[in-house]
């Protein structure tokens, strides 16, 4: 491998070792009879959707939760009542044999944690509504004044660690991006920083008095903005000599495909880099369903190698961990530079190709029209490998071919480009000024051979499990030697099980586009349906943000705040508006985080009391207490009053 690099600072460090999977050691916390942190493996949790008033339902559900591997339960505690029944399903679980740490989830209301906390193991406090405000209005402090307002926060907070000191219960600072407070959002603006801060400043708080029994954690509904934020956080901790343990959570991350992938992507890239000690798969689903995909998304991490690939300590990153940029990248074709990155289908396994196989891919081919139709996720280009094509193709649709079929079928057919593996050949085709595909693995690659092949698209591939850390190392090569090929990251998963597939996909290409690196992907699966291949591309895509391909849905996944049924409805209203590409649409069950946790949405649903939806145009509530009945349809009504309507086709 090539060893030219240039040394450079150490960046600010928001990891162990950026080249290398190495879990951040930090002090363990304990949750009952449960630990987190330190030498602990990774622990899963979800939280209750029944009303915590409703103890027979609770526990039922908590059931089903553990049964299925939950570790900590979190439910609900908006109010005293609730904060008080927690003792009550605390015991009818003990009864019941089941000893499994619960958590009280608190926002507004000091006095229910302070409660909760002499009957429960752990209490989470949202640091942007538990002493502060919410709406949306800014305001202008000096330095005096600030440090009035912590003060106060202080004297709100200082009751509950008290109690907790004594009681021997954990505390988790639960930071959400779209529930900052007024103060934070007035001085530090909508960023990770001001997500860092806000928590920061209750960490200071339990530090004064010596509680150190805290669980963090940075959770948002864009995946970019959690990333930075979480890295932000262990960088800060990491100057300060600071090793709380910490929770990971994409929220409002959806139902069914697009919540898992956007999970994948989020809790993904930092678990890559040893970032995490807790997690929650926040789907829009049963939470029991929860489980097995969070175990699934941990498992990656069991059994990966300790020995650095890298020294750290040398090295310079080509990225900065908490601002998105792109690589710059040369335009080729249509790959690279300002292009969108490209989903390549791959059929190179079959031994035949017919029109019906590039269904999966988004072509329908209508034999009684003569024509192909494309969809929204029509793949850029097909990868065929030795299998040749005997049919004619739309004309959007590139063709990449293994180099001795290209040359004996598609050397001057249009549209048909040649994958090539090695330099020789590659330098034939320097001669001819023509584009083409080279592929190379991380391992082998020669820098000083890339800057002889301008006319080159990278496809980068390797077999090893340390897949983001060696492309992350490639990424440093081509910065040092100012090589500026466009890359496609061919990413090759071995499991069978098609959402295994997407879990791992998405945790590994996620984090390298949320890094800023990658022009397109190419993803491989072992007998996994090509339509999943070709859906996980793009809601990979989706989730980083980085190509808009179809309708995002910001939706909770439910808690017992919740005033409707949010499964059925979000169905409903995806029913309606999924051919609306690029429109976002939050579906939030109350007013807690409703109107935070949407805020970059261009349109919300939220439920603001029994049988009553408040209707969102961006941050503003724009049609009040509109009965539930007619909330979809009026919801409609005001996409077409802005002018983002169009009808299906």
């Amino acid at each position: 491998m090539d060893q030219n690099l240039t040394n450079s600072n150490v960046i600010n460090r928001f990891c162990n070792n950026p080249y290398h999977r190495e879990r951040i050691k930090t002090i363990e916390v304990k949750v009952g009879i449960t630990a987190i942190g330190g030498d602990i493996p990774i622990r899963v949790q979800s939280m209750t959707t029944a009303d915590t008033m409703d103890t027979k339902l609770s526990v039922e559900q908590s059931i089903r939760m553990i049964d299925a591997g939950c570790e900590l339960v979190r439910l609900t505690a908006p109010s005293k009542k609730e904060a008080e029944n927690l003792l009550n399903i605390k015991q009818e679980l003990v009864k019941l044999g089941y000893n499994t740490p619960l958590v009280a989830d608190i926002h507004f209301t000091p006095n229910a944690a302070e409660i909760a906390a002499k009957i429960v193991e752990k209490v989470r406090v949202n640091p942007g509504n538990y002493a502060d405000k919410k709406k949306f209005e800014h305001i202008e402090y000096t330095d005096e004044t600030y440090l009035e307002e912590l003060k106060r926060i202080e004297e709100k907070f200082t009751p509950l660690i008290q109690i907790c000191k004594e009681h021997g219960t954990a505390i988790r600072i639960g930071t959400n991006h779209g529930s900052l407070s007024d103060r934070i959002l007035s001085r530090y603006g909508d960023t990770p920083q001001g997500m860092v801060e806000s928590a920061y400043e209750f960490i200071n708080i339990c530090e004064k008095i010596g509680y150190d029994q805290l669980v963090i954690s940075m959770k948002a509904s864009n995946t970019l903005v959690m990333v930075q934020a979480y890295r932000l956080l262990v960088s800060t901790m990491m100057e300060n000599g600071m090793d709380y343990p910490l929770h990971l959570g994409v929220t409002e991350a959806g139902e069914g495909e697009d919540g898992r992938i956007k999970s994948a992507v989020g809790i993904g890239a930092l678990l890559e880099d040893g970032i995490g000690d807790t997690i929650r798969v926040s789907l829009t689903e049963e939470p029991e369903f929860e489980i097995p995909v969070a175990q699934k998304l941990v498992s990656k991490f069991d059994n990966l190698g300790t020995e650095p690939f890298l020294p750290y300590n040398e090295l310079k990153l080509p990225f900065d961990p908490f601002k998105y940029e792109r690589r710059k990248s040369a335009d080729i074709l249509n790959v690279g530079g300002k292009h969108v990155p490209v989903v390549i289908g791959d059929l190179s396994a079959k031994e035949s190709i017919t029109p019906a196989n590039l269904f999966a891919f988004g072509y329908n081919y209508s034999v009684q029209l003569d024509k192909w139709h494309i969809n929204d996720l029509a793949a850029d280009y097909l990868y065929v490998g030795k299998t040749k094509i005997d049919f004619e193709l739309p004309g959007t649709l590139g063709v990449i071919a293994d180099l001795e079929l290209f040359k004996e079928k598609y050397t001057d057919k249009k549209g048909y480009y040649a994958l090539i593996e090695k330099f020789d050949d590659a330098i034939l085709f320097e001669k001819k000024n023509k584009p083409y595909f080279f592929r190379v693995h991380c391992e082998e690659i020669e820098a000083e051979e890339i800057k002889n092949l301008p006319n080159a698209i990278i496809v980068l591939t390797t077999h090893s499990d340390q897949y983001v850390h060696l492309c992350r190392y490639i990424y440093l090569i081509f910065a040092n030697n100012k090589i500026n090929n466009p890359v496609l990251l061919h990413n090759i998963q071995q499991t069978e099980d098609p959402e295994t597939f997407q879990l791992y996909s998405g945790s590994e290409v996620g984090t390298l586009l949320i890094d800023g690196f990658g022009d397109g992907l190419l993803l491989s699966g072992k007998n996994v349906p090509n339509s999943l291949v070709n859906s996980t591309s793009f809601g990979i895509l989706q989730a980083t943000r980085t190509r808009i391909s179809k309708t995002e849905y910001i939706s909770c996944p439910s808690c017992g705040r919740t005033l409707f049924d949010l499964q059925e409805t979000t169905a409903k209203i995806r029913k309606e508006t999924s051919h609306l590409k690029g429109v976002k649409i939050g579906i939030m069950g109350c007013i807690v985080n409703g109107p935070g946790e949407m805020a970059d949405a261009d349109y919300g649903y939220v439920g603001t009391g029994p049988g009553k939806i408040n209707l969102y145009k961006e941050k503003t509530v724009v049609k009040r207490n509109v009965p539930e009945e007619e909330a979809v349809n009026e919801l409609i009504g005001l996409i077409k009053a802005y002018g983002d309507w169009v009808d299906p086709k």
